[in-house]
């Protein structure tokens, strides 16, 4: 049951403009959690419109002891936002302006509250290209993005939101306001840091504002869907690919389980009767690309696949990449719990990891679906529980235990796009060296000496006390 309201609340409202502080119960409702499953209620929800607003917020909470969580969309998957702790959450939703697109310079800057397609559509419309592409870019936002690293089908060609941030404004834990790296697309003045608080997960600063690397909008587009009998010949297509000499767009993989349930969602007939199925991207000049889509299917055709359709130009691709998109809403269609790990393999062990994923679902007997990013290695391995059976959580418990041991023993990460957060917080001693754990301390306590950062996640001050409510997991 919510206690009565602290009594900072009442100084902090004298910080902010009207309508920046919202304290009743339904807007700390929305503000508790993310997709994940944990939520913690905050004791207020900060809405700034400017980096000095920002700055104001985090002074008094450094000098008032208070735990803020900064918050984009809410869209991420591991519990990254979620106020563990109690506090402030610091929404950045109305720091939504793109302030600039620069075809001259290919840059553009903006605030972390801009929804990553609303970039997208905007620099398109001017012939240029933010190529960053998670599959919840209509939803999820720019900073959300920084502060994860987001990825998604086309960081197999492009790379991932790391490689786009040229520069960022960041408000530091003490208030203070540092401008990291520059607008050229060259820089090495110093330390890189700002690639420092890209992934940092809101542990070590805000980010308030970004400039954006664009590159050229590639003129035209083509796609292969390929359905195949077993994911034997699957991943013999994808090794086929990168052996012709090919860097697709995107390359991305899914297995039968996953395959069943978007065929029941979508209706798709591309989607039935194969028990594994690539996407496959090309894009470049129109005259080039037909060309090489022609060559590429010659050698998808040695794999022999049950059937190769082929998409020509933005719309005809986009409605394969729609079938795409519908993968995880597909999965929780099932009914089942859907716990979505994105874990990453060396790319030449795909094979194994699929091999392995069969494995614990016969060990375990719960469904494993397996879909995603081929091209790189980062699959999204979902255990499916029927948490309405008596010890199944537990059970699975002890599935994700085996998972993440596996693979790290085939060599890979137990994170590629969501995170730590709260969800692989048990997991990081697993996946972590001491000394790399005791660096990440070390970096939090030169940025955050207070631990005010989104508190209760993968990096902690020890021995710290904050004016807070902690949150324990059910």
């Amino acid at each position: 049951m919510k206690c009565s309201k602290p009594p900072w609340l009442s100084d902090l409202k004298k910080e902010l403009a009207p309508g920046e502080l919202l304290l009743d119960e339904a807007a700390l409702a929305a503000h508790a959690g993310d997709k994940w499953f944990a939520a913690h209620l905050p004791e207020a929800v900060a809405l700034p419109c400017t980096s000095q607003a920002v700055a104001s917020i985090l002074r008094f909470a450094v000098n008032h002891q208070i735990p803020v969580t900064a918050r984009g969309a809410g869209y991420g998957y591991v519990g990254g936002c979620v106020p563990s702790q109690g506090g402030i959450v610091l929404s950045l939703a109305r720091m939504n302006r793109i302030k600039e697109i620069n075809s001259g310079d290919f840059v553009a800057v903006v605030q972390p509250g801009v929804l990553t397609q609303t970039l997208q559509d905007a620099v398109e419309k001017q012939g240029l290209y933010y190529p960053p592409d998670p599959a919840s870019r209509a939803n999820c936002t720019i900073g959300g993005n920084i502060a994860t690293n987001a990825g998604g089908p086309r960081c197999l060609k492009y790379g991932v939101t790391r490689d786009y941030i040229l520069g960022l404004e960041v408000v530091l834990a003490d208030g203070s306001i540092v401008r990291l790296g520059s607008r050229t697309h060259k820089n090495k003045t110093g330390f890189d840091l700002t690639r420092l608080f890209v992934g940092s997960e809101g542990l070590l600063g805000v980010v308030t504002e970004a400039t954006l690397k664009l590159l050229p909008l590639p003129p035209y587009r083509a796609c292969l869907s390929v359905g195949f009998a077993s994911m034997k010949e699957a991943t013999r297509a994808i090794r086929s690919i990168f052996a012709g000499g090919f860097l697709p767009c995107a390359l991305e993989l899914a297995d039968a389980f996953t395959l069943a349930a978007a065929h029941k969602r979508t209706g798709s007939a591309m989607l039935a009767n194969c028990y594994a199925h690539i996407f496959v991207e090309l894009d470049g000049q129109e005259k080039s690309v037909r060309s090489e889509v022609k060559q590429l299917e010659s050698l998808v055709r040695s794999a022999r696949p049950l059937f190769i359709k082929r998409a020509y130009g933005h719309d005809q691709c986009e409605a394969f990449w729609q079938l795409r998109r519908e993968f995880s809403f597909a999965l929780r269609d099932t009914g089942l719990t859907k716990l979505n790990e994105d874990i990453v393999v060396p790319r030449g062990r795909l094979e194994e990891l699929f091999r392995f994923a069969g494995q614990l679902q016969k060990k375990h007997g719960f469904p494993v679906a397996c879909f995603g990013h081929a091209g790189d290695g980062n699959i999204h391995v979902n255990i499916m529980v029927d948490s309405s059976q008596p010890g199944a959580m537990k059970r699975c418990e002890v599935a994700l235990d085996e998972l993440f041991q596996g693979v790290l023993a085939l060599g890979g990460v137990i994170t590629g796009e969501h995170g730590i957060g709260l969800a692989k917080k048990r997991w990081w001693p697993m996946a972590a060296s001491p000394e790399l754990r005791q660096l990440h301390e070390t970096i939090k306590i030169a940025l955050d000496p207070s631990g005010i950062l989104n508190p209760g996640k993968f990096v902690e001050i020890k021995n710290r006390r904050m004016k807070s409510a902690v949150w324990k997991p059910s």
